[in-house]
């Protein structure tokens, strides 16, 4: 065990605490002069990668005193800054929280008061946000570091790294310390803090690389948004195994494929919606050499199969939440299947598989904590646990509880368990809707609005679109006496949600399905929706 990477503790000489620390040690020492990052026109080794983030580091401690479980909030794209954080952050001591890019002003001020950061590190792209969430606190502001991707040579995080010295990284005293915590989209209501240890962080790498197929040789593209679940803990995996990352801070499809080309890249992970754009770019060229490509939220269509196929891309469909690192299900493709009709093979790869090698044995239950019948069709809830579930809700113990009722996590996914042990999805508790790989709220989106003076009752659900995945469909019914037109209401939601979550259709309805008791049925909705 140590207390700091090459501090040996004289505790135990067969164990050590497990972080995904000691996989950038290792990478700087194996893979010194092998490239590990190119950020637009700038590129450097795995030795000067380590030096830059153990000088990052020492300043967080130096100049801005942060301490054992102090936060650090960042918002930023995929450059460099932000996957240097997601070591010198905890090699600090402290608690990384990566924001999303795409939220409002109210939802970062929420969030900043709930984590309480010491410190924020932000890109000037994104300061009109930041700087109205700052405004609006009510509590201690923290302060603010920007970095500036269209100038990265010149801004405060570049000086900071500068004002450090390459000290040795902190190892955490214990390996379920907290890492990072990781807002949700806020599916119930408010953003809940996902709360991810060392362990869990590093033994999630550890599936990534098995299941992804890493090699020394790899070229990762960074299209997933660092941010989301600390990239699906790519930002760790591929630097384990000394790959290259090649960051991409905004998704272009015609960048995307350029860097392809001209950069072999040989791993990605998408959104559906990333997926399409980039397969019906006109950039589009098939590659020299296997691209593999993995997809979350809704399953990809044999379309979309089809067409990745021909482009040499071999898709494969994954499944996770926040909660659980990103993706704790693959669906591990049986060679078996390659006789299989085109449409047989589809079906199996929209399934959303079987437990990760590092994950413990996913189940669907009944109301009873019983499994369900192995036979496809059975409904029941997904539970999971094992190294890779969340600790818990950061300052929520009521939510944590409800989360783990019965010694397991409760996603709140309802799903099927095929014969052959692979689970598929066919509906959500929550009623999210995954739009572009983010979730949306359903609740939150009614509520804004039914806040609009002439709604009386609104109902949103999702509807399947060949480009997003998902789509916010909205059905509102007026006060009596009411006129409204849509146009003025797409508006009013605007001014109060994020631009991602407000509904691609709204229609005005005279009355809303509902049970005897007064429920709403959303089912009839989703189905209307869908038509």
């Amino acid at each position: 065990m140590t207390d700091r990477i090459g501090t040996p503790s004289p505790l135990s000489v067969s164990e050590s605490m497990l972080t995904p620390l000691s996989f950038l040690e290792r990478s700087e020492v194996v893979w010194a002069n092998r490239t590990a990052v190119r950020d637009g026109s700038r590129a450097w080794t795995y030795a000067a990668h380590a030096d830059r983030v153990r000088r990052a580091a020492s300043a967080l401690r130096g100049t801005f005193g942060l301490s054992a479980g102090d936060r650090v909030a960042t918002l930023l794209p995929n450059v460099a800054g932000l996957l240097e954080l997601h070591y010198a952050v905890p090699g600090a001591g402290g608690v990384l929280v990566p924001l999303n890019t795409r939220l409002t002003a109210r939802e970062y001020a929420y969030i900043l008061e709930h984590s309480g950061p010491r410190l924020v590190v932000a890109d000037v792209l994104l300061s009109a946000p930041l700087s109205a969430a700052l405004e609006a606190m009510q509590t201690p502001r923290p302060r603010v570091v920007w970095l500036n991707s269209a100038d990265p040579g010149r801004c405060e995080y570049e000086a900071l790294i500068r004002s450090g010295e390459p000290e040795p990284l902190q190892r955490p005293a214990d390996e379920r310390a907290l890492l990072s915590v990781n807002y949700t989209s806020g599916t119930t209501g408010k953003p809940k803090g996902v709360m991810t240890s060392h362990r869990g962080a590093y033994l999630h790498s550890l599936g990534v690389i098995a299941e992804a197929g890493l090699t020394t040789r790899s070229v990762y593209l960074w299209t997933l948004p660092m941010f989301h679940c600390n990239g699906w803990a790519y930002t760790w995996a591929v630097t384990a195994t000394g790959a290259t990352h090649l960051c991409l801070p905004r998704v272009d499809p015609a960048e995307i494929w350029e860097s392809i080309h001209a950069r072999g890249v040989t791993h990605m992970c998408a959104a559906p919606t990333v997926v399409t754009m980039m397969l019906e770019s006109s950039s589009a060229a098939p590659c020299e050499h296997p691209v593999r490509l993995f997809i979350g939220g809704a399953p990809p269509s044999p379309a979309l199969l089809t067409k990745a196929s021909r482009l040499n891309i071999d898709i494969t469909h994954l499944y996770g939440l926040t909660e659980t690192y990103g993706p704790i299900a693959v669906c591990a493709w049986n060679p078996d299947w390659n006789s299989l009709p085109d449409e047989d093979q589809a079906v199996r790869k929209a399934r959303q598989g079987v437990a990760t090698v590092v994950s413990e044995q996913i189940r669907v239950v009944d109301e009873v904590m019983g499994d369900v019948a192995a036979d496809g069709a059975t409904l029941g809830e997904v539970v999971m646990r094992g190294n890779n579930v969340m600790l818990g809700y950061y300052r929520d113990p009521q939510a944590t509880a409800e989360a783990f009722t019965g010694g397991w996590f409760h996603s709140g996914d309802l799903a099927v368990m095929h014969p052959d042990g692979y689970l598929e999805l066919r509906d959500r508790l929550k009623d999210i809707v995954i739009s572009g790989g983010e979730n949306i709220a359903t609740i939150e989106i009614e509520q804004v609005l039914c806040a609009h003076p002439a709604v009386s009752e609104a109902a949103v659900v999702s509807a399947p679109d060949q480009r997003w995945g998902e789509i916010a469909i909205a059905y509102i019914t007026l006060l009596q006496g009411e006129q409204l037109d849509v146009d003025e209401l797409r508006d009013f939601a605007r001014d109060r949600l994020a631009g991602f979550k407000v509904p691609k259709r709204i229609e005005i309805v005279d009355e809303l399905p509902k049970t005897g008791t007064g429920k709403i049925q959303k089912f009839l909705l989703r189905d209307r929706a869908a038509t």
